[in-house]
């Protein structure tokens, strides 16, 4: 038996089409839906993760990429205990890495110290090991990590909602981190 003794809300941003949607619903049902449905100002999941026997409710707000949407983010941000940035790995949409700046400044204008894990999504659609180990490559894993560490983000997830690959990973990583704060 288990206690529900923490909520925590979590937004997930990055640039249009990124996969952040397709993200949540790898995490939290384990799917992955083939068509792709753009998110239109905000979309909800509720979760519930268990943690030493602590049940531990999450609330997982998806907001729109698109510039278009932009005014309306700042009230969305409002009580976030954590955050995830998604970007994508494919090559032809490397702007989505370049724009991670502007999500970190939005999400630390409004949100504050809040703890931050960054995915680098759609890992299925490039060669792994071709970005991984390519110093030039700037989404290889020593340029993010980097710019991680720099921009003092907790961690750093090369993800794919399509395989799974990191995405529980990732997920709960933040819940621990947004657990132990709470609770430390």
């Amino acid at each position: 038996m288990s206690d529900k003794a923490f909520g925590f809300k979590i937004v997930v941003v990055g640039d249009a089409a990124v996969g952040k949607t397709s993200l949540i619903k790898r995490y939290t049902t384990n799917t992955f839906e083939k068509d792709y449905i753009s998110t239109l100002g905000m979309q909800f999941s509720r979760y519930e993760e268990t943690l030493s026997g602590i049940m531990v409710e999450l609330f997982l707000w998806d907001l729109a990429g698109q510039e278009s949407f932009a005014t309306l983010r700042d009230r969305f941000y409002k009580g976030s205990s954590g955050a995830i940035v998604v970007f994508s790995l494919a090559p032809e949409e490397i702007e989505t890495y370049r724009n991670i700046i502007k999500w970190l400044s939005h999400v630390k204008d409004a949100c504050g110290n809040i703890p931050i894990i960054l995915f680098g999504n759609k890992a299925d659609l490039v060669d792994q090991n071709a970005i991984s180990t390519s110093p030039d490559y700037e989404t290889s894993d020593v340029h993010v990590q980097k710019f991680a560490q720099d921009h003092n983000i907790s961690e750093y997830f090369r993800t794919s909602a399509l395989t799974g690959q990191g995405v529980k990973e990732g997920f709960q990583t933040l819940v621990k981190k947004l657990y132990h704060r709470a609770t430390f």
